[in-house]
């Protein structure tokens, strides 16, 4: 069984009893934890033209331990809502289950264990097939879908045998929402497309969009990386830059994902806590990461190679021909170290290469864009840095 050494390691219970359909081919897995749109978003994936293949909807009712009365009376009413929707929209092709509700550890307790225990039941229930091309989608609770949203899944992985998973195209839903929102979530929008391109200038090989609501990854690719990282917030971006180190990730951009503009403080950052600080003025969204930054972190990119097997003395060389604030953060961050033992484990400049990216990731990347905006670069209008964006592209 292809899965079998990561089902043991991770204690993986059986939360779904019944045995899955043979032709089971696209399991979606949705977190839910006191929300309200759960049903809009079923109605929404039920309304969808049918795949050849049978769906299996997972959602996670699930709410942190020592919740108050309120909350844990919720999930159970969350839990009969589902099972009383469920009654009325029997369909052959698609199942919906809702185990739980589940209480979530509270140090863990959030969108990451609970999309990791979903993601894990539907790699076991794939695994009972023994279907390692089986599809793991993962989606919100808040979201709705194009109605060729399961067409377009089956057909891409079905013309993308090689792939491990795919990013979805996204936009935020936009409608009855006051204007300033409307704004906040086009300004986001924009940034988020400008961080995209910009990681593509620099000549970082995994430029991704990182949304919770909008990828799907293979059963095998989920095992490869080690299934979902239980992480309280950004569990998607940790798990969508460290898949792609592990295999082709694509863009599936034939169906569309419409994804909630609420205010949300339920996670560290992303869109919700974003567009909180928005709309009580404590962030301003029409100015971004300036794109000097990503001009000077290019300019290290470009001479990657030149680290390989380097030295300490050469090392120094170097940093003293790189701009000020990429050379002082690789001297904070003690770069070299970590250069260096990269350089003992690459026999050859190709294997250098591609390991390089694993040392300067996407975390470092962001890492250092905050580094640098504290004592070298400002944020700047982002209409004009899209600008520059565009003059070299």
């Amino acid at each position: 069984m292809f899965s079998e050494n990561y089902l043991k390691k991770n204690q993986c219970p059986v939360l779904i009893p019944d045995n899955p359909d043979s032709d089971l081919g696209i399991s979606i897995v949705i977190p839910c934890f006191n929300e309200p749109e759960i049903l809009k978003t079923l109605d929404s994936i039920y309304q969808c033209t049918l795949p050849e293949c049978s769906v299996e909807i997972i959602v996670i009712i699930n709410h942190p331990e020592n919740s108050d009365k309120n909350t844990i009376q919720y999930s159970t009413n969350t839990k009969t809502c589902i099972n009383n929707w469920n009654q009325d929209n029997q369909q052959k092709t698609i199942k919906t289950y809702s185990p739980g509700p589940f209480e979530l550890p509270k140090k863990w307790a959030g969108p990451g264990l609970a999309r990791k225990k979903g993601m894990d039941e539907a790699l076991r229930r794939f695994s009972v097939l023994d279907k390692s091309k089986g599809i793991i989608v993962s989606l919100d609770a808040d979201t709705l879908v194009a109605k060729n949203y399961l067409l377009e899944i089956e057909k891409y992985f079905s013309k993308h045998g090689n792939h491990i998973g795919a990013t979805i195209q996204f936009e935020h839903q936009k409608e009855n929402i006051e204007p300033k929102l409307r704004e906040g979530i086009y300004l986001y929008e924009k940034y988020l497309t400008y961080y995209k391109n910009c990681l593509t200038f620099i000549g970082y090989p995994y430029p991704l969009y990182t949304v919770g609501s909008a990828f799907a990854v293979t059963a095998l690719g989920y095992v490869k990386r080690g299934g979902m990282t239980r992480k309280k917030s950004g569990e998607d971006f940790y798990f969508l830059q460290t898949l792609a180190q592990t295999g082709i990730v694509g863009e599936l951009n034939s169906t569309t994902v419409y994804p909630s503009s609420r205010v949300s403080n339920r996670v560290v950052f992303g869109t919700g806590p974003t567009l909180g600080k928005w709309m009580e003025g404590k962030e301003d969204l029409t100015k971004t990461y300036n794109f000097q930054a990503f001009i000077d972190l290019r300019v290290l990119f470009d001479i990657k190679e030149d680290l390989f097997k380097i030295n300490q003395e050469a090392f120094n060389t170097i940093l003293k021909k790189l701009p000020a604030p990429v050379s002082n953060f690789m001297i904070e961050d003690d770069f070299f170290g970590q250069i260096d033992d990269l350089n003992q484990n690459c026999s050859n400049l190709k294997i250098f290469n591609k390991r390089f990216f694993q040392v300067f990731n996407a975390f470092k990347i962001l890492k250092f864009l905050n580094f640098s905006h504290t004592g070298f670069y400002e944020k700047d209008n982002m209409e004009r840095q899209i600008i520059r964006l565009q003059s070299f592209t």
